[in-house]
């Protein structure tokens, strides 16, 4: 039965921030919040309409319309909270604005964002929202919409996090970053869609690698924590980047690269973006950015303590 929420008549605007999932070996579950972000706003319409004005990335490429990924989660959102409202013609409407700033199709989170982004504008624009959806559910729903939950979590709560699914609902615990670690990402041109690069993927891998994959991604948590001088051994990955490394030749040369001069280099999520987590100095950093001069655009972010929030 649909329920009457109360709805805000102000606009309320949010921000999202970029992040970067699996860090290495830890495929699906670990990810950390970049200091890159999206920002929305939406008001809630009297009529059925759906109105959309997008900016910045990807604005000739997304959908203005109910398949935007964004109004798809505030439906979602909405559903959750008992309101119907918005998924027939005779209902309410909504009025979404989207400044895109996470490149699209690079491994830096976009469509995490849009999904995080969308359920916390619905969760804001009903009146007791936060006792309605919680961060719990957010994390929940968004796993359901996503696929699978590194980037969702990350996205909701912010620095480094731990994501697991269990009977297919995603959750999402913050961990602990050492204040001196920064990131440093590399963005190449080219796209590549998450779902072809999870085609390149192995039924099976060798029970060695396995067990070694197992133990850098136990090991990374410690070493993001406190432990950076680890980073470069936690962070070799034995899961998923070399059988991906045809659908992104440039940026696995790079990831090996770095790591051959001993820089923690990996592919940010599903890439090509390149990341690389460092506690350098700004010249070592510029010394960096040399290697990969040409092919990719080098930008030096800080990890977000702050998830999805308002934006006020």
């Amino acid at each position: 039965m649909s329920a009457r929420l109360s709805f805000k008549a102000a606009m309320v605007q949010v921000s999202i921030p970029a992040t970067s999932a699996n860090l290495g070996p830890g495929f699906d579950c670990l990810a950390l919040a970049l200091e890159m972000r999206d920002r929305y706003a939406a008001q809630i319409l009297d009529t059925p309409e759906i109105d959309i004005d997008i900016t910045g990335e990807g604005a000739d490429e997304i959908k203005g319309d109910k398949s935007n990924l964004v109004i798809k989660a505030m439906i979602r959102g909405f559903e959750h909270m008992g309101s119907k409202e918005f998924s027939g013609n005779k209902g309410r409407g909504i009025a979404l604005r989207q400044l895109n700033v996470i490149p699209h199709g690079r491994g830096l989170g976009s469509s995490a964002a849009a999904i995080v982004g969308g359920l916390y504008l619905a969760r804001e624009l009903v009146l007791g929202g936060e006792q309605l959806l919680s961060n719990e559910a957010i994390i929940a729903i968004g796993t359901e919409l996503e696929g699978h939950p590194d980037n969702i979590a990350a996205a909701v709560l912010g620095g480094a996090t731990i994501a697991w699914t269990e009977n297919e609902v995603g959750f999402g615990v913050g961990i602990k970053v050492d204040p001196k670690v920064k990131a440093l990402v590399f963005i190449p041109e080219a796209h590549l869609s998450t779902s072809k690069a999870r085609k390149l993927l192995p039924e099976s891998i060798p029970h060695r690698e396995a067990v070694l994959n197992s133990a850098h991604t136990a090991l990374l948590v410690h070493a993001i924590g406190s432990r950076p001088d680890l980073l470069l051994t936690a962070t070799q990955d034995f899961l998923h980047q070399q059988y991906r490394a045809e659908a992104m030749p440039k940026s696995i040369a790079l990831v090996n690269k770095l790591r051959a001069a001993g820089v923690a280099a990996m592919v940010s999520g599903a890439g090509p973006s390149v990341l690389v987590l460092h506690t350098l100095g700004d010249v070592e950093v510029e010394e960096v950015i040399k290697v990969a001069a040409g092919s990719f655009t080098a930008q030096k972010l800080a990890i977000s303590a702050r998830g999805v929030g308002s934006n006020h």
